[in-house]
């Protein structure tokens, strides 16, 4: 099932959404409590990823900014929830090019290369099985 972050955001009025361009570099950041600061020139698909990253900031209460640890954390848990295995095995039906897979799934090939490089041993497994199954229609 596709996860909406902005539904998310409608059910938390704590938060505030403050657009303003970021410094360079940069296209989103959190206080870690109630605010998210969005660079308004971003794409849908990376508006999307980078509000659902900073939720996930503010989930795990990331105040002042977070260890590099942390943020490796939060990159996977962005990919594991904007990308269902469903959604990620469709477009790799379709695709195996990260840009049209990213296209597919509504996400940036950077979240994509995430969930690719995050999959458990049983996510692979079933990934592998696509490719089995194209070489059998073939």
């Amino acid at each position: 099932m596709t996860f909406h972050p902005w539904r998310w955001l409608r059910a938390k009025p704590e938060i505030e959404v403050i657009w303003q361009p970021q410094p360079v570099g940069r296209i989103a950041a959190t206080d870690g409590h109630r605010v998210i600061l969005m660079d308004p020139r971003q794409s849908q698909a990376q508006r999307r990823c980078a509000i659902t990253h900073e939720q996930i900031h503010i989930e795990h209460r990331h105040v002042g900014g977070c260890s590099p640890t942390e943020e490796r954390q939060v990159r996977a848990a962005t990919a594991r929830r904007l990308i269902a295995l469903d959604e990620l095995v469709a477009a790799y039906r379709w695709s195996r090019d990260l840009r049209e897979m990213a296209d597919e799934l509504w996400v940036t090939p950077d979240v994509v290369r995430e969930r690719l490089a995050g999959l458990a041993a049983e996510e692979r497994r079933r990934l592998a099985s696509v490719h089995d199954d194209l070489e059998l229609t073939c």
